[in-house]
């Protein structure tokens, strides 16, 4: 049976198994209003959705190696920059979080 064989009643019963999805997913997102940041270094809000922080999805996705890669070079944007954006001292510290996130890799490869 192909999709284009489908009859109403087929529709009706493939509704009834699987009805629509009323929500977008966006719900965990909140605003910045509804949300405000708590530590805009080490858990920023908008870089969590549901329970999941997006440094962990990032880190699962890699290889070690490449994680280490990917902290490196975060660390190196925010020195390269922390002196033009407003907030030095914030970018700096978020330097800082990328570099410990590296050294803690590197510890770990014994």
């Amino acid at each position: 049976m192909s999709i284009d064989d489908a009859t109403p009643a087929d529709w009706d019963r493939l509704r009834a198994l699987a009805p629509a999805i009323e929500k977008t997913g966006l719900e965990h997102w909140g605003t910045a209003m509804d949300n405000p940041p708590d530590d805009m270094v080490n858990h920023p809000n908008h870089y969590t959705y549901g329970n999941i922080e997006c440094i962990e999805g990032i880190e699962a996705s890699m290889t070690a190696e490449a994680f280490q890669g990917y902290c490196k070079g975060a660390c190196l944007k925010y020195l390269w920059r922390y002196e033009r954006k407003g907030k030095p001292l914030e970018d700096l510290k978020k330097a800082q979080w990328y570099l410990n996130k590296l050294i803690e890799g590197v510890e770990n490869e014994d």
